[in-house]
């Protein structure tokens, strides 16, 4: 019998790290993660510079944004980052609070880890956790009037005041056009509650004045212009044709050569091509079209036939837009010209051509599908723009979330040291080593209003202090005045709440990411794959570093 022969089970150059090792690396990734995005937090959050690999800069304090731009290499910390997005995809807001959250409730399971509770108690104690905090939520929330226009004002205010445009006259108009926005898109459903469809809202960002330049249209803005200077600018009662087809002669796929041995054939070829694009214009003339829109690109001879017939016509518009222009107009995407029938095509009361900056914009106003609206962002720069757009993206998503659950709780931590107390109450009712799972659990909540108290420049401990003395009193919506750092006895009188969707939300996320990472007690990481690079005529292999890094 052979002895000491190794049995190799991983292949060459696998790391493997296992046990309390294991779990320490991955809540140190989850903590630089929380760290990262504190200070980005709340209304005097503050902002991150990000710079890509091809030096494009983004500069932004939105959770969402931060975790997209920044390449994460850490599995642990890929897999918050894959929180925050999914948190962003469901309600659109709370993507900062995630994070830091996930990475606060595995800093307080590390201390008890270190007390040698186990893993699976701590999950047992947060599972019991989350459920009392989501039924306190529950019992907490206040039911609001989505009828009215001033509680809608005020949602969208409070997610907008985190952001980068969040003050000042820009915050007031931003609010105003959101608003608008979503009286027109929503829909009302039978048992009296709304569906908004976001995609009905278009966001056209267009460099060049102020936010405050800022204007909402009733229908579709695309960034194109008339394609032919002979076509009008202008079409009312506009009857429009939506294309997915080219008004060019197509060429043919493989490569292949005509032999011409006289002028009048190559006369006839062009006279031919001619023909074809005239009876192309005729056919879209013929079903009543006097606009036309197509994703690909229209021949110069189509042009001016076009323009001959008194027809708008634009090209090359993104897909994106098609699909905009075709829902906000009732048209159908049609492929083929030939196939082009009069009930095929959309309507719009107007369509325009408008210069708007140095660049001309279409505009296509009063159209069939009346919860079609654009949003036309100005800004001095491409970095304003983007994160006027997140903001208002964020709003949209707020005022959807209130829009599906008309209920509210108080914002600037007020909610979360009224769940931290009544979770220290639920504790002590439990004893075992779970008390001091939902007790850490509590302590993680906490650390939304130490931030908030922190970016305020108040003294962190203090303000902890004095809210839990009032939440103790039964002031359960007292929290945190960041914009004058002060505490208020309740937030919801100066008009700073968040929609109970997005609290029970993060809450949810936080808990689940941060279980999910307490699970794992062993990483098995494959060796990167070697490359090979030619170095003076030699092929020499370059090595790689196998390390989990930032």
């Amino acid at each position: 019998m052979a002895v000491g022969v190794p049995i190799i089970v991983l292949k060459e150059g696998t790391q493997r790290t296992y046990g309390r090792e294991a779990l320490r690396n991955n809540i140190l990734a989850a903590k630089v993660m929380a760290e990262l995005l504190k200070s980005s937090l709340g209304p005097r959050g503050l902002d991150k510079m990000l710079v890509d690999s091809f030096g494009d800069v983004t500069v932004t304090n939105d959770g969402a944004t931060i975790v997209k731009e920044m390449e994460v290499q850490h599995p642990a910390a890929k897999l918050l980052v894959e929180v925050a997005k999914a948190q962003d995809a469901e309600v659109g807001d709370g993507t900062t609070s995630v994070v830091v959250l996930a990475g606060t409730l595995l800093e307080k399971a590390e201390r008890l880890l270190d007390e040698n509770i186990h893993p699976t108690k701590i999950i047992d104690g947060f599972t019991k956790a989350l459920n009392k905090a989501i039924e306190i939520i529950e019992e907490t929330a206040i039911p609001v009037d989505v009828e009215s226009d001033e509680t809608l004002r005020k949602i969208a205010s409070t997610t907008i005041a985190s952001k980068y445009i969040g003050h000042g006259p820009e915050r007031e108009k931003i609010v105003d056009i959101v608003v608008k926005a979503v009286k027109i898109v929503r829909e009302k459903r039978p048992d009296g509650s709304y569906n908004l469809d976001l995609d009905n809202v278009k966001i056209e960002k267009k460099k060049g004045g102020s936010l405050l330049d800022t204007m909402l249209v009733r229908g579709v803005v695309i960034d194109k212009e008339v394609v032919h200077p002979g076509m009008p600018k202008r079409v009312k009662n506009a009857k429009i044709a939506v294309l997915d087809a080219p008004l060019e002669i197509q060429k043919p796929e493989l490569t292949t050569k005509i032999r011409v041995t006289d002028i009048d054939q190559l006369d006839k070829f062009l006279e031919e091509e001619t023909r074809l694009l005239k009876e192309m214009v005729e056919k879209i003339a013929a079903t009543g079209a006097n606009v036309v829109i197509t994703q690909k690109g229209i021949d110069e001879v189509a042009q001016h036939y076009l323009a001959k017939k008194g027809i708008l016509a634009v090209r090359r518009v993104k897909r994106s837009d098609i699909e905009k222009i075709a829902k906000a107009t009732g048209a159908k995407i049609v492929t083929s010209v030939r196939d082009l029938k009069p009930e095929d095509l959309g309507y719009a009361e107007l369509v325009e051509e408008r210069k708007v900056g140095e660049d001309k914009m279409i505009f296509i106003e009063g159209a069939k599908n009346p919860r079609s609206v654009t949003i036309l962002l100005r800004g001095a720069n491409d970095m304003l723009l983007d994160e006027a757009e997140r903001s208002i993206t964020d709003a949209l998503h707020a005022l959807r979330n209130i829009l599906r659950e008309p209920r509210i709780v108080g914002g600037g931590g007020a909610i979360e040291v009224e769940l931290a107390e009544r979770l220290r109450e639920f504790a002590r009712t439990l004893g075992g080593k779970e008390q001091l799972a939902i007790e850490a659990f509590a302590e993680a909540l906490e650390v939304i209003p130490t931030v908030l108290a922190e970016s305020a420049g108040m003294d962190a401990l203090d303000t902890l202090l004095q809210l839990r003395s009032m939440h103790a009193k039964g002031l359960k919506h007292a929290g945190i005045n960041v914009l004058e750092g002060k505490i208020e006895e309740d937030m919801t009188k100066i008009n700073v709440y968040e929609p109970v969707l997005v609290k029970k939300q993060v809450i949810k996320s936080a808990t689940e990411a941060a279980m999910s990472i307490l699970k794992i007690d062993d990483i098995i990481a494959a060796a990167p794959p070697k490359k090979k690079k030619e170095k003076k005529g030699e092929e020499e292999e370059g090595e790689e570093s196998s390390k989990f890094e930032f």
